[in-house]
């Protein structure tokens, strides 16, 4: 993929050119990467914003020529199509997935509805993790058995016995690592292996690490898509998607697919992504100590009955996460005696830090009760206790476990 003016992206470095060119500098890392990758103008360090629906063509030849090719990135052709703003993000996030291709979309939701909806069709099967995004759960429930596509949800702690739930008509595997609310990690490798054994697609909603804590191309998924509302922005100010692949008609595909329908990033939000992104390597690690600091504070509660922190041997898919992980974010979960809802009322009204509200991945904290959308069988809860998610943010980790104090003396009033 080049840029605007058709090279090759600044930073990325293709297959060909680290297979045969050794005379070639090292390939950036990931911290640099996220500075230098992707920008519309390489004179200026932050890309402007362009803003634009009618893009003008200096002849008649050139307008031909871009008829002849409308998905080639390298020509401004329509707004919706994308701008140089949209571009430099596309290419800031192959290079760090190390991907041929990256669509964008107005959110995360939009990304997974995407992938579901361009390569399912009436009569397929989907095997969907059981832990998944509760609006994924409901896409798979509502639209997708409205169009005759059937989803079988299967234990996230699965493996390679996913074999045994692969059906003649299956057509795609899709994985959350760790889940959304229940923090099981799933056994990636040994599922992809299976799939493509089995010549089933394979993806993976990966908003939780981001490809700097683990990346599923590197293990053979086909499709990794997150939702760039969280980390990758990382400001809590706009919303995207954004879905990844090293298979050339895997994006050619989806990217044909969601330009048909409609669906394209604003200039604005592609700024604040591509501003945010370029931070992320310096805030993960910090999210990531604070979230182990809270972690080990709120273990020692005794209203605390189990800790669901992917770092954690009590979480499940732990020895997963150690083999295949380079480290965690901020977001984790606790299993916490409530008594009922009045206590749990109690406990969350009492924080002031942490507030209240969905979403995640910003520099604030946030605290949410779980609602429970399924049988947990790897989490069981009995009455009285609540499954409480949290962020953990850029705030100092003592503030907020001052804050979690005030809660659970609220809690024991």
């Amino acid at each position: 993929m080049g840029d605007k003016q058709g090279g090759e992206a600044p930073g990325r470095v293709s297959e060909v050119d680290r297979d045969n060119d050794n005379a070639r500098e090292p390939r950036p890392r990931k911290a640099t990467q996220l500075v230098h990758a992707g920008r519309a103008d390489p004179r200026t360090v932050s890309s402007p914003v362009f803003h634009a629906s009618t893009v003008l063509f200096d002849s008649y030849a050139q307008l031909r020529e871009r008829e002849a090719d409308p998905n080639d990135r390298r020509y401004m052709y329509y707004g919706r199509r994308g701008t140089p703003t949209t571009v430099a993000l596309e290419d800031a996030i192959c290079a760090l997935d190390d991907a041929v291709g990256a669509v964008l979309t107005p959110s995360g939701v939009a990304s997974i509805t995407d992938i579901l909806s361009c390569f399912l069709r009436p009569g397929d099967h989907l095997l969907m993790t059981d832990n998944c995004y509760g609006p994924t759960r409901g896409f798979c429930q509502s639209l997708l058995a409205k169009r005759g596509i059937e989803t079988t949800f299967y234990d996230p702690l699965i493996g390679a016995q996913i074999d045994k739930k692969i059906r003649s008509n299956t057509r795609m595997v899709f994985m959350e690592s760790p889940g959304s609310a229940t923090f099981e990690i799933q056994d990636i490798p040994a599922i992809t292996a299976i799939a493509k054994r089995r010549g089933v697609l394979t993806a993976v909603d990966n908003t939780w690490a981001t490809p700097l804590l683990f990346n599923p191309l590197e293990h053979g998924v086909d499709l990794a898509m997150q939702s760039g509302t969280k980390y990758l922005n990382g400001h809590a100010d706009c919303l995207f998607g954004v879905t990844t692949t090293r298979d050339p008609q895997l994006y050619t595909r989806l990217r044909r697919y969601t330009l048909g329908t409609g669906s394209h990033l604003a200039p604005d939000d592609a700024h604040l992504a591509l501003r945010g992104l370029r931070t992320l390597g310096a805030r993960l690690p910090v999210h990531e100590r604070g979230a182990v600091s809270v972690a080990r504070w709120l273990e020692k509660q005794a209203r605390v009955t189990r800790l669901l922190h992917p770092a954690w041997a009590s979480c499940p898919g732990h020895e997963v996460f150690r083999r295949d992980f380079k480290g965690a974010s901020g977001l984790f979960g606790f299993v916490l005696e409530v008594g009922d809802e009045a206590g749990l009322a109690s406990f969350v009204d009492a924080l002031t830090l942490f507030g209240l509200g969905f979403s995640w991945g910003g520099f604030e904290s946030l605290c949410l009760p779980m609602d429970r959308e399924r049988d947990t069988p790897s989490i069981p809860l009995k009455p009285g206790e609540a499954l409480i998610r949290l962020h953990v943010g850029l705030e100092d980790p003592q503030d907020l476990i001052d804050d979690l104090r005030r809660g659970f003396s609220a809690l024991d009033a």
